[in-house]
């Protein structure tokens, strides 16, 4: 029988509900959002391949620039860490501070203390208003892991993570040959589309060989 679950922590955002941090055994978390459950780490592999996909092309760059928007377990900032060399240099963007003081405490174990990593800065930002301001070619590769990833309902010009125009602003933000790497529930022709308009050769992944399988799309700045 699975033990029950236990919350550790709760914190009362603005729109969403209460954020709360569950525990149920060593190693063993949730994070969920009212009702919701945002991420289990105990379901790593999309997020895993993300980060992996998202930096293998900087394994022997000098000193790569990343930038990654959203925190959650630290599981994604973990792979893309181990991808990278030691002189690089990580931000992440994460809206919520209870979620960076989780990742740095209950969560640290987890993920090897990869929020206390020296090459990463954390900055309680939303991603894509670092992306607009960012200067041009700032970054060797852009990293979304946000809890809700593409879909027919983010189609518009405007969404200011999945549209078009968005799309434009991180490939701007992009070195050449840089790639913007994007998790998401289910694949979205409709965002792949958008990738491939905008200048990007882009490739759909679906990690893992059974049960279900979330997206991670790969598009390089060509």
């Amino acid at each position: 029988m699975a033990l029950p679950w236990k919350t550790i922590d709760r914190f009362a955002t603005e729109d969403e509900g209460d954020l709360e941090l569950r525990q149920r055994g060593k190693g063993d978390f949730l994070i969920t959002v009212g009702p919701q459950i945002l991420m289990n780490s105990k379901a790593q592999r999309s997020e895993i391949a993300l980060g992996e996909l998202g930096c293998q092309h900087l394994k022997n760059h000098p000193n790569p620039q990343v930038l990654v928007g959203g925190l959650g377990m630290a599981i994604t900032l973990r792979a893309v860490l181990d991808t990278l060399p030691a002189s690089a240099e990580v931000v992440v963007a994460e809206l919520n501070h209870k979620i960076l003081e989780w990742c740095k405490g209950p969560l640290a174990e987890l993920t090897d203390g990869a929020a206390n990593d020296p090459r990463v800065t954390v900055e309680i930002a939303d991603v894509a208003a670092l992306i607009r301001k960012a200067p041009a070619e700032s970054f060797d590769a852009i990293v979304l892991d946000l809890y809700r990833g593409p879909h027919p309902k983010t189609d518009r010009v405007g969404d200011p993570i999945y549209g078009s125009r968005a799309i434009q602003r991180a490939r701007a933000a992009l070195k050449p040959g840089g790639v913007f790497a994007v998790w998401g529930e289910n694949p979205d022709a409709g965002f792949e589309g958008r990738l491939a308009a905008a200048g990007f050769k882009v490739r759909c992944e679906r990690p893992g060989k059974g049960g279900y399988r979330h997206a991670v799309w790969v598009a390089q700045k060509s």
